[in-house]
C-alpha cells in the first residue's frame, strides 16, 4: 500500500527503511526515505509503521 502518494513510498519501503537503519525519529526516517516533504499527509501513517516496527523488534542488551 502507498503511504506517500507525492513521492511513491510504499509501507514496504518504510518498514524495510525502520528495520535496516532503526531510525529514532521522524526527522531520521526522513534521511532514508522522501516522505513528509510535500503535502505531510503521510506523516501520521509513517510514525505508525516506525511504531509498529519498534513493537516488533527484540530488546537487545549490551555486553561489557
Amino acid at each position: 500500500m502507498y503511504v506517500c502518494l507525492c513521492n511513491g513510498v510504499s509501507d514496504k519501503k518504510v518498514r524495510q527503511a525502520v528495520r535496516q537503519f532503526q531510525p529514532r525519529s521522524f526527522q531520521q526516517l526522513r534521511k532514508f526515505v522522501p516522505v513528509g516533504n510535500q503535502c505531510g499527509k503521510c506523516v501520521k501513517a509513517c510514525r505508525e509503521i516506525m511504531q509498529e516496527e519498534w513493537e516488533q523488534m527484540p530488546d537487545y542488551k549490551e555486553i561489557a
